[in-house]
C-alpha cells in the first residue's frame, strides 16, 4: 500500500522520467532484436515465410491425407501447387529484408515490452488491481500470438492457394510478385493476431459497463451472419470447407467473449 501512495505522490516530471527510461529500454531491446533478426532473415524467409508457397507445407499435407478419408476437402487443394514468386522492383528484396527484421524483432520482444509496461503501471495499482491487470496482460499476449499462429497456419495458406490456383482463363499464367506476397502475408497474419484480442476488449468493455451479458444472446444470430461475411472476405472461396476453417476460430472468439462478459457480470458479494 505504501508503494502505491509513494508512486501516486511522485511529481509529474518523475513519472515522465520513469516512462522515458521504460521507452528507452524497449527501444534498445527492439534495436538488438532488429540487428539479430537481420542475420537470420534469409533462412527464416525460406523456411517459414515462403513455406505456404510450397506443396509440402504441413497444412497441405494434412489436407491431402484428410482427402483420402472424406470428400469435404475443396477441389482447389487437389490441384498442383507451386507458387512462382518474382521481384519486379530493384530495391524490394532489400526493403523486405529490413521490414521483416523490424516485424520479427517486434514479435520477439513483445512479451518483454508488455513486461516493461506492466512494471511501469504496477506501482500505481492496489493488490487486487494488480492481479486483474496481470491476467489481462498475460491473456492478451497469449491471444495475440495464438491469432498470429492461426493466421499463418490456416488463413494465409488457404487464401494463397485458392487465389493462386483460381483460373479465369487457361491462357493466363499466374505469377506472384514479392511485394504482393508479403503484403498479404503480413496483413492476414497480424490481422488475425489483432482479431484474437476481441475477448480481452469485451471483458474490458464489460468492466466499463459498456457491454452486458445479454448483448451476446440478443445479437448472436446477427453476429453469425456478420462473422460468416468476414470469413468470406478473408478467404474468398466458394467452398464450405475453407469458409468454415476461417469462420470457426472467429466464432469461437465471439463465444469466448460472451463467456468472459458473463463471468465478469456477476455482482460481487
Amino acid at each position: 500500500m505504501r508503494d502505491v501512495v509513494d508512486h501516486m505522490e511522485m511529481p509529474l516530471w518523475e513519472h515522465l522520467e520513469v516512462l522515458r527510461w521504460t521507452l528507452i529500454r524497449i527501444l534498445i531491446a527492439w534495436a538488438i532484436g532488429v540487428l539479430t533478426s537481420f542475420m537470420f532473415i534469409p533462412s527464416l524467409f525460406n523456411q517459414v515465410v515462403l513455406a505456404p508457397s510450397r506443396e509440402d507445407f504441413f497444412l497441405y499435407r494434412f489436407l491431402a491425407k484428410l482427402n483420402s478419408y472424406t470428400s469435404l476437402v475443396p477441389d482447389f487443394l487437389e490441384k498442383p501447387f507451386q507458387v512462382e514468386v518474382i521481384n519486379i522492383k530493384l530495391a524490394s528484396q532489400f526493403f523486405i529484408h529490413m521490414s521483416l527484421s523490424f516485424w520479427t524483432s517486434l514479435l520477439i520482444i513483445f512479451p518483454y515490452m508488455i513486461y516493461e509496461i506492466w512494471k511501469f503501471i504496477c506501482p500505481a495499482l492496489y493488490d487486487n488491481e494488480r492481479i486483474k491487470i496481470r491476467w489481462a496482460f498475460v491473456f492478451g499476449t497469449f491471444m495475440f500470438f495464438l491469432g498470429c499462429v492461426v493466421g499463418y497456419s490456416v488463413v494465409f495458406p488457404l487464401t494463397l492457394r485458392f487465389l493462386y490456383t483460381y483460373e479465369l482463363s487457361s491462357f493466363i499464367t499466374n505469377q506472384l510478385t514479392l511485394d504482393s506476397y508479403m503484403n498479404n502475408f503480413l496483413m492476414l497474419v497480424f490481422m488475425m493476431g489483432i482479431m484474437f484480442e476481441l475477448p480481452l476488449l469485451a471483458a474490458l468493455f464489460s468492466k466499463l459497463g459498456l457491454l452486458t451479458r445479454t448483448f451476446f444472446k440478443k445479437y448472436r444470430r446477427y453476429a453469425i451472419v456478420i462473422l460468416l461475411t468476414v470469413a468470406a472476405v478473408i478467404t474468398p472461396s466458394s467452398d464450405p470447407f475453407t469458409l468454415m476453417a476461417v469462420f470457426i476460430p472467429i466464432y469461437m472468439l465471439w463465444e469466448m467473449s460472451a463467456w468472459l462478459v458473463k463471468a465478469d457480470d456477476v455482482p460481487e458479494e
